[in-house]
């Protein structure tokens, strides 16, 4: 591909800010990241399958993107979801495949647009990483969900190396809070030699 937004989107800085990279991305992707195998929508939906005994309870998708990690929640069982992202380009990419109840944008570091108890789970897929989405929006989606949800997210490689985002997950956990229900190392974008760890935390 003549502009490999790959080579971009873990080394951003002033200069390109996350909002404007991810509207110039919206068209190709899909293309990219399918080129590269991104292997983590699949794995952290069939993580919370796993975990959650009624599909038919509705999920918020954040970070949706496109809607990839809309699709692999979707081909494991669950049946209604909603989803935000910080661009409307994104959002209309997603919007295309018709598998969301509700599309809205919005800044993740923000409260987020729902009532509490809209959503009986969250996923946040492939959205964690420095120059993302901070560390605290654990602390926004757990304090979202009510007792028993679960949240489903990933940490790539580049967020493992920053200690903050897996310190707030023992902070929650390690008061008895939230409780660790799965946490798999695995493939992330295998052609760029990048992993993460899929976690599904569930608030107590």
């Amino acid at each position: 591909m003549a502009d490999r937004f790959l080579d971009k989107v873990y080394t951003l800085g002033a200069d390109t800010p996350t909002e404007v990279l991810y509207r110039e991305w919206a068209a190709t992707y899909d293309a990219e990241v399918t080129e590269a195998g991104y292997a983590t929508p699949g794995r952290a939906a069939e993580a919370l399958a796993s975990v959650v005994d009624d599909k038919a309870a509705p999920i918020l998708d954040m970070g949706c993107g496109t809607g990839l990690s809309g699709i692999a929640l979707r081909s494991a069982g669950f049946e209604v979801i909603d989803g935000v992202d910080l661009t409307q380009e994104m959002l209309d990419q997603a919007g295309r495949l018709t598998l969301y109840r509700e599309l809205r944008q919005t800044d993740v570091s923000d409260p987020l647009p729902f009532a509490s108890g809209t959503h009986a789970h969250v996923a946040a897929i492939g959205l964690f990483s420095p120059s993302h989405a901070p560390a605290g929006t654990v602390d926004l989606v757990l304090r979202y969900l009510s007792r028993g949800g679960c949240f489903v997210f990933s940490l790539n490689d580049h967020a493992l190396a920053d200690p903050t985002y897996e310190g707030v997950i023992r902070n929650w956990v390690d008061c008895g809070a939230a409780r660790v229900l799965f946490k798999e190392y695995g493939d992330h974008l295998p052609s760029e030699d990048i992993k993460s760890v899929v976690y599904v935390l569930q608030k107590s």
